[in-house]
């Protein structure tokens, strides 16, 4: 008895629909994306700090497991 099924084309659902709600919600992301890039953009880079995310707005001082305070 051979037990092994035949392969068969998956097929993919049809995306679904979305409400005209949240077409708004994803336009109005989109539009908060580029004027949050724009204004990162206008923002003076620090020369030789330390990289990555502004720590003031995320609340961690840490590089490397190493934590600091002022």
């Amino acid at each position: 008895m051979n037990d092994v099924k035949p392969e068969t084309d998956a097929e993919t659902p049809a995306p679904k629909e979305l409400s005209p709600a949240a077409k708004r919600a994803l336009a109005e992301a989109e539009q908060r994306r580029e004027a949050y890039k724009a204004q990162e953009g206008k923002v003076a880079r620090e020369l030789g700090g330390r990289g990555g995310l502004e720590p003031g707005r995320y609340g961690d001082w840490e590089i490397k497991g190493l934590t600091s305070d002022f």
